[in-house]
């Protein structure tokens, strides 16, 4: 049977544009929250600090800590970006082999099959949903583990050996590929590295808020720009730590288009 590839729908711009600069808005609105707190300090004398060399340093050292942390972070989020083409392929595979096998047997049900493949694809886009914080893999899990009984019926019908070994490596590969993404979404990267940032983000903002300036408009833009970095990576990291988040309106997310597709195609 030939199955046409439809061409998946053209996003609206206002969408494109709000998930493409919706991280951006969120921190320039806490920006500008930090800069009126600024102004408010000024406004009142309440700055007491004084710049010292001290200081820069403490900010290099901040941004070095930060961009160890965020490095560490995007090899994951790498990998998780292969993870739905190896699944993608594995989910071809036992289609598509299971077909060539079954085609004219009317002694078992190939519809038993596309339902389990696209149970699999359900659970697993349903477990990354918000329902599932993102992270419940179980019911994939269970739905791949049905696939065992469908190959012994397939070995009882004259099925190769090899074509046996074949399905099971891609199920195993589903198995592989499922579990990655749970452990990636439910583990965080060395959790004290996380406080370590967060506590020395919160120290440097601190330091801008009550460091003496002359509220000049150049201390001011200095104050925005060394803020808006610091609080732009504490929420990169926060994104790019769940790589699959569906539901969140975000084009840093991993596309899950593989798996509608194949789960348009199976139907």
């Amino acid at each position: 049977m030939d199955f046409q590839r439809k061409c998946p729908p053209k996003i609206p711009r206002h969408k494109e544009l709000r998930k493409r600069f919706g991280l951006f808005l969120a921190v320039v609105i806490v920006v500008l929250v930090l800069g009126v707190a600024k102004t408010a300090i000024h406004s009142l004398g309440l700055e007491f600090l004084s710049l010292n060399p001290l200081f820069t340093s403490a900010i290099a050292g901040a941004i070095f800590i930060i961009g160890f942390l965020l490095s560490s972070i995007l090899s994951d989020y790498k990998e998780a970006e292969r993870i739905p083409t190896e699944i993608r392929v594995a989910l071809e595979g036992i289609h598509d082999d299971v077909l060539g096998f079954v085609a004219g047997k009317e002694n078992f049900d190939f519809q038993i099959l596309r339902d389990t493949l696209a149970g699999v694809v359900k659970s697993l886009t349903a477990g990354l949903g918000h329902d599932g914080n993102h992270a419940d893999m179980q019911p994939a899990l269970g739905k791949i583990d049905e696939l065992s009984a469908l190959f012994v019926r397939l070995d009882q019908l004259g099925m190769p050996a090899n074509f046996i070994v074949r399905l099971r490596g891609a199920q195993d590969t589903l198995r592989r590929g499922v579990l990655r993404i749970y452990h990636i979404q439910r583990m965080q990267f060395v959790p004290s590295i996380h406080i370590l940032v967060q506590t020395l983000v919160a120290a440097i903002l601190f330091l801008l808020l009550f460091l003496k300036t002359e509220g000049s408009p150049e201390s001011a833009l200095i104050f925005g720009f060394v803020a808006y970095m610091f609080v732009y990576a504490l929420y990169l990291i926060s994104m790019l730590e769940q790589p699959f988040r569906k539901g969140h309106n975000s084009l840093d997310d991993v596309s899950l288009f593989l798996f509608r597709e194949f789960e348009e195609k199976v139907k």
